[in-house]
């Protein structure tokens, strides 16, 4: 590694996950096994420090490892939570089994239980709504739909009860506040007489619930369609299926 300023050097974890090449902790991974290179130099000791305008790159065991790992299409029911298992409720991995998986995934992938080691939700959905969810063992997709930086749209149908003036549609797409801070811009439009369509690209707690309240709104459904390019489509409820390998989020 040439020589560089010590205040100037990143750790290599860091630097990787920046770069999606993936998750820090995938990143202590490979670099404890030897996968990585800065410049052509392999790198073995946690807490490796290089400059950002040097060239990591990770071996085929690396991209392999990457490779195996799946990403999932779940379109969770009501009552499920996302994460871990809460008040009761079951957690949305619970639903990923051989017999659920849906008969028209296309993906060419076969379930098998080491799938489910590391698989993870990428963003949550409420337990009272429905629709779309990612789960994943791929860190460089969990860092693309929930990193700091991330600004995927997700797309979301919401039936409401209440009326709704032009004035207040407008607030719906910006000008609201939650906690204090002002809400990204989104894309808020009738979809029929009582069905809104929003796109969101950002996904705080209950966070078209509490939009809704604020203009009078009551929601009595909730559907996310789409992530990305990546759509619900006929996926049935309660099914899941693989991320293709020619979809992108």
């Amino acid at each position: 590694m040439s020589p560089n300023a010590p205040e100037e050097r990143i750790r290599i974890s860091k630097l990787m996950s920046e770069q999606g090449l993936c998750s820090r902790r995938e990143a202590d991974e490979y670099i404890a096994r030897g996968w990585v290179y800065v410049d052509g130099e392999r790198v073995t000791e946690l807490g490796s420090r290089a400059h950002p305008t040097q060239k990591i790159t990770l071996t085929k065991q690396a991209q392999a490892s990457q490779s195996a790992r799946v990403t999932i299409l779940l379109n969770k029911p009501i009552g499920y939570v996302s994460g871990q298992a809460e008040d009761g409720h079951q957690p949305a991995i619970t639903l990923i089994a051989a017999d659920s998986q849906y008969h028209g995934d296309t993906s060419g992938q076969h379930f098998g239980a080491a799938q489910l080691r590391g698989l993870a939700p990428a963003g949550r959905l409420d337990i009272d709504s429905t629709g779309l969810l990612v789960l994943t063992q791929d860190g460089r997709i969990a860092k693309l739909l929930i990193g700091e930086s991330s600004g995927i749209e997700k797309e979301y149908l919401v039936r409401v009860e209440g009326r709704l003036d032009a004035k207040s549609l407008a607030l719906l797409g910006h000008g609201l506040e939650l906690d204090g801070q002002a809400l990204k811009p989104a894309k808020v439009s009738w979809q029929n007489e009582d069905q809104l369509r929003f796109v969101l690209r950002e996904g705080k707690k209950r966070q078209i619930r509490r939009m809704c309240e604020q203009v009078g709104l009551k929601v009595t459904g909730l559907k996310r369609i789409r992530i990305g390019s990546v759509k619900l489509a006929d996926l049935p409820l309660g099914k899941w299926r693989y991320l293709r390998s020619d979809e992108r989020f």
